[in-house]
Formats: structure tokens, C-alpha cells, sequence
């Protein structure tokens, strides 16, 4: 009997210990996967910081301006990554948005933009650079000698007497701004590219709150539009003269779709240099900025913008380079230090 005693205690200490035994792996193997639990998170989290976060636009220098030509190189561009938001950079940034329909042609990196190039990535995808905006081979210039500029879309594309834009470009997102015009007939220079019309519609609701009333007189102009009317005021004013106050084919802010001329009844509608003296055009020029516009043609800079004086010229150009340069007091051409 005592024997028989013995061994169902042996059986009994057998069984403890297997289940012991089991218990102590089970334990090692949970604190192992929990082990390799973080891991698997920080790579995710490695993964996702190769995507640059904030908004990103030409001239921007950095670490993530790196990490964003890593990030199109891995899509299959091939930009140098030098920390800095170059044309080479505006341009692939620019093509890839042109690739996709849902996002805006600006040359800016957004949070639209973001989101598409992490889905991009995450789904191991590629790109044919250069489909959306293909590569000038060789530089092409207007009639009179002026280049032209290889990425029209770029909201802070330089357009002047040294940059034209080509010939057959008319943004294709235009649209007519919800804002006041002096005019009621359905004509082409209603519309502004929609980035630019959606913030002249807030450029004029906080301007009815202030309890100031501005018109919208004078927004896209197509080539061949710059072309006739270039052409009357050279008939009536001579080339000289009219080049002072207007634009050569190409030349033109206004075919860009990201510039529109603002009036005030005080002016009666014109387009007239007493409209920077007026309640209206004061208030504009201490507010442009906070919209995205700038005064284009500020008085005083004339040797560098080459034109007149033009209070009423508004372009947009995003509110962070239109703050920069509406504090600085400075001209577009000298925000790229051209001209000085």
C-alpha cells in the first residue's frame, strides 16, 4: 500500500513539472513576440519617416526636403537629394501631381500630395517620369528671344521679360472666383485657376467683414488675347511705352491663371494708380498676404519688375512666400535674387 502511495505521488510530481514546463515556454515564447512586437512598430514607424511631413515649396532647404527626393527617386525619379527644393525638385513634384488626377499641378508638396506618394510607396508603385511633364530637351524661346519656362503649372513660376510662358498653356482647372465684378457678361477673365480663386474668395469675405468692397476686374488672359491687345496699345502708344504698362505674348501673369486685377468703385472700376491711395486699395496691400497674394508691381521697384506701378496686380503665390515677401517689402524677382 505504501508503495502504491509512493508512486501516485511520483505520477503527481511528474505531472506538476511537465505543466511547469510547458508554462515557463509558454511564458519565454509571449515575451519574445512581445519582444519582436516593437520592432515590427519601429519599422513601420522607419517606413512612414521616409515620407517628409509639412508643407514643402521651392527654395525650402532641409532634412525633409531630403527626404522627399528620396522619396521620388524611389518612385522611380531620378533627382539629386541635396536637401534643397530646387526646379529639379518642382519639376518631379509637379509631373507626379500632373499623374494624378486628384491633386492640383503647383509644384507645391501638400498634404494631398502626402498622402498620395505614402499610398504610392506603400504599394511598392512606380512612375514613368517625365509622362505628366516631359523633360526639356533644349531651351525654346518666344518670338522676341524671351525663354521660355519649362513648368507653367509651378504657382511660383517666375513670369516676367526674362521668363514667358509657352505659347499653347491655359491651366486647365479654371474657374470663376465667387467674388464681385463690375461686369456681368460670362468672359474668360472672370476665371483664375482654382487654388488662386478659392483664396480671392476669402481675400474678399474678410475684406466685406472690414466693411471694404472690392472688384474683381480682370483675372486669366490667353495668349492670344495678350497678342491683339498688345498689339493695340503698341498701334496707340508705341512698343516702348506699351511695354511699361503691358505684357508681350507669353509675358503675361495673367495667362498663368494665378493673377487677377482688383478695383473699387472710388475708382470708378478702373484700373488706376489712385487705387493704392484709396480705403480699398490700402487695405488690400496690408492684407494680400494673409491670403497668399502679393502686390506684383509695388511702387518703388520699377527697375526690377520693369512695369509701372500697379497697386491693383495681385498674384498668387501661397501665403508663405507672399508673407515673406510683403514683410520684406521686396519684389518676386528678388525673393528668386534675380534683378537686384
Amino acid at each position: 500500500m505504501f508503495k502504491k502511495k509512493r508512486i501516485t505521488l511520483f505520477s503527481l510530481f511528474m505531472l506538476l513539472s511537465i505543466l511547469f514546463a510547458c508554462s515557463t515556454e509558454n511564458t519565454n515564447e509571449n515575451e519574445e513576440d512581445s519582444a519582436e512586437a516593437p520592432a515590427d512598430a519601429n519599422e513601420n514607424q522607419e517606413d512612414t519617416a521616409t515620407i517628409p511631413n509639412g508643407e514643402l515649396q521651392k527654395k525650402d532647404q532641409g532634412d525633409q526636403v531630403e527626404l522627399l527626393q528620396e522619396s521620388l527617386n524611389e518612385l522611380g525619379y531620378d533627382i539629386s537629394v541635396n536637401g534643397t527644393f530646387d526646379e529639379a525638385t518642382t519639376w518631379a513634384v509637379t509631373d507626379f501631381q500632373l499623374q494624378h488626377k486628384n491633386l492640383m499641378a503647383l509644384g507645391i508638396y501638400n498634404e494631398e500630395t502626402q498622402q498620395v506618394l505614402t499610398d504610392s510607396l506603400a504599394k511598392g508603385g512606380k512612375i514613368e517620369a517625365g509622362s505628366g511633364l516631359p523633360l526639356v530637351a533644349e531651351p525654346v524661346s518666344t518670338e522676341t528671344g524671351t525663354p521660355v519656362i519649362a513648368n507653367p503649372y509651378d504657382q511660383l513660376a517666375l513670369i516676367n521679360k526674362e521668363h514667358a510662358l509657352p505659347a499653347d498653356y491655359e491651366p486647365e482647372d479654371l474657374v470663376v472666383p465667387n467674388v464681385r465684378f463690375p461686369f456681368t457678361e460670362e468672359l474668360p477673365k472672370k476665371q483664375m485657376r482654382e487654388v488662386a480663386a478659392r483664396a480671392l474668395e476669402d481675400l474678399f469675405q474678410a475684406a466685406d467683414d472690414a466693411g471694404i468692397e472690392l472688384y474683381a476686374q480682370s483675372g486669366f488672359r490667353g495668349y492670344d488675347t495678350q497678342v491683339s491687345l498688345f498689339a493695340n496699345y503698341v498701334s496707340a502708344n508705341g512698343e516702348e511705352a506699351a511695354n511699361k504698362f503691358s505684357a508681350r505674348p507669353g509675358e503675361s501673369e495673367h495667362q498663368s491663371g494665378l493673377a487677377m486685377d482688383v478695383t473699387s468703385v472710388d475708382v470708378n472700376y478702373l484700373l488706376d494708380t489712385d487705387f493704392g491711395d484709396t480705403e480699398e486699395g490700402k487695405w488690400v496691400k496690408d492684407h494680400a498676404a494673409e491670403f497668399g497674394f502679393i502686390i506684383r508691381y509695388p511702387e518703388g521697384k520699377e527697375e526690377i519688375t520693369e512695369y509701372q506701378f500697379e497697386p491693383w496686380h495681385l498674384r498668387y503665390v501661397g501665403e508663405k512666400a507672399a508673407k515673406e515677401i510683403m514683410d520684406q517689402g521686396i519684389t518676386l524677382e528678388e525673393y528668386f535674387n534675380e534683378n537686384e
